[in-house]
């Protein structure tokens, strides 16, 4: 139930911090946002608008307070074939229908299954997306050539890029040793801006990349013919914007919570995702998920409400209306420091050093997830693989771990004590436990440490059953937890087994 008084309170932790981590925030998203809109054959004051809306709404009813939202480049990529071949009418509609997608996901409660991605995975999610950050910056070190192809920058210009980029650093780096009154990244900027504004240094700015110049989203529906063909054409592109988007979002919030010690709400950030790209979608815009590199600056300037996210897309909306003269004279190079010094705070380093500690599979799987998602961007295909594989190898693991201890009572039945979980993977091995032809008249398996997981494990017991019965023998089960017994009976019509109620004894597992 929706409780007024804690939600305001995120709009009082430290107000000045909560501000000054806003602005901050915003003036690292210019840049991002502008150069995915161009990756997406976009206007860049598309991308800034649907920055703008998209962080708005998170920030006010997102799941988590002090993530930062707005046009990222991993669903920019998603859309450069939309466009190139059908327009942005067709990329307004994708994007609306993304929303509602995401809105359907956290209404169903399905934002949960976040909980099921291991750690090498989020490990791997993360250094891939420090990747993508670390790559896209270099793109700043580039100019058009006489040909109008990008070249890198030579001689003087690459000195001085890369002088204010490592002074950028320095101070980001140095500063909160001596003061945290200001966020550093604030001052990096400040300084260098001054430095190349008032020395009139000749080094690439914001409005080098495009003019940002203009004014704030209106309601704009998507001038396209609404129609069954239309439907299908847009909706395969709206599915994988809203897994890629949700995917990015909610491991996002996951290493936010882990670096503040505080948990957000998956499911309500799925709700707040969809009404931010409903709401861009139908005011001319791009879809957009959680940031990690705007966010890490937002936490690194001290923003943990709500009110840095509303200051940061404030701004944003300043900086297009009245602004876009002073942001477009900003030098990139302090803007790449700031997010070469996220990088280096993303990254996690840790995965490095317990590299030969982690179990092999791990170290593979982790090793995959970057590379997937530094390579094709696409967040829900890395993630998705991670998980498979990670599944698969847990499945392995513990088809390897059932065991049976076996052994004959007075009246000559014989005893199956089974040990570890009957499931697809492990029915082999449990099959080949049992010497049918030997074995006497009475059969009885004893499942009280063990359990049956899955239709494999009853159809082992079936055919198991169907043995026995073949050769004049009768095979019992007992200790069945209550859960696999329903499952039996379930399955009834299916098989035949006999299980044998023993009311003093449960299953560990049913405790």
């Amino acid at each position: 139930m929706f409780q007024v008084q804690p939600y305001l309170a995120h709009y009082k932790i430290n107000v000045k911090n909560e501000i000054l981590a806003g602005l901050t925030t915003a003036l690292a998203l210019v840049p991002e946002v502008v150069a995915f809109a161009l990756l997406a054959h976009i206007s860049p004051l598309v991308g800034i608008g649907s920055a703008f809306v998209i962080c708005l709404i998170t920030s006010i009813f997102g799941g988590r307070p002090g993530m930062i939202s707005g046009a990222a480049g991993s669903v920019a990529v998603v859309i450069v074939a939309l466009v190139a071949q059908h327009g942005v009418e067709y990329l307004f509609l994708a994007v609306a229908l993304m929303g509602v997608l995401q809105i359907a996901v956290g209404l169903l409660r399905f934002g949960k299954f976040i909980r099921l991605v291991p750690q090498p995975v989020v490990y791997g999610f993360v250094n891939g997306l420090a990747i993508i950050i670390f790559m896209a910056q270099l793109e700043q070190f580039k100019v058009p050539g006489a040909d109008g192809q990008q070249q890198w920058l030579q001689g003087t210009p690459l000195l001085l890029m890369l002088g204010l980029v490592a002074l950028t650093m320095a101070i980001v780096y140095l500063l909160p040793k001596l003061t945290k009154a200001v966020p550093a990244s604030l001052v990096a900027i400040i300084v260098v801006s001054a430095l190349v504004i008032g020395g009139n240094l000749d080094t690439k700015s914001v409005g080098d990349i495009a003019s940002i110049n203009g004014g704030l989203p209106t309601l704009h529906w998507p001038q396209v013919p609404l129609s069954w063909a239309t439907l299908a054409l847009v909706l395969p592109y709206s599915v994988i914007m809203a897994l890629v988007g949700l995917t990015e979002s909610l491991l996002t919030l996951t290493v936010v919570d882990e670096m503040t010690d505080t948990r957000g709400h998956g499911n309500q950030d799925c709700v707040a995702q969809g009404l931010a790209n409903v709401a861009s979608g139908l005011t001319g815009g791009m879809g957009g998920c959680a940031m990690i590199g705007q966010t890490m600056v937002n936490l690194e300037s001290r923003g943990r409400g709500r009110l840095s996210g509303v200051v940061a897309a404030g701004a944003l909306a300043l900086f297009v209306v009245a602004g876009s003269s002073l942001i477009e004279q900003l030098p990139l190079a302090a803007l790449v420091g700031v997010m070469f010094m996220v990088v280096i705070g993303t990254f996690e380093w840790a995965s490095l050093r317990i590299l030969r500690r982690m179990p092999r599979a791990d170290v593979l799987v982790m090793l995959l997830v970057t590379l997937v998602t530094a390579i094709s961007q696409n967040l829900a295909l890395a993630v998705l693989l991670g998980v498979v594989i990670s599944a698969l190898v847990f499945a392995w693991e513990n088809a390897r771990r059932i065991r049976a201890r076996k052994h004959t009572d007075a009246a000559g039945t014989r005893h199956y004590e089974i040990y570890g979980p009957l499931f697809f993977g492990s029915v082999q091995a449990f099959t080949d436990k049992f010497d049918v032809q030997q074995d006497p008249a009475q059969v009885v398996i004893d499942f009280r440490e063990s359990r049956v997981a899955d239709m494999s494990g009853i159809d082992a017991l079936h055919k198991l059953t169907e043995r026995y019965h073949r050769q004049g023998k009768t095979l019992h089960l007992r200790h069945l937890s209550p859960d696999c017994r329903q499952l039996l009976r379930n399955a009834g019509a299916l098989i035949e087994v006999n299980i044998q109620e023993d009311p003093e004894y449960r299953v560990v597992t049913a405790e």
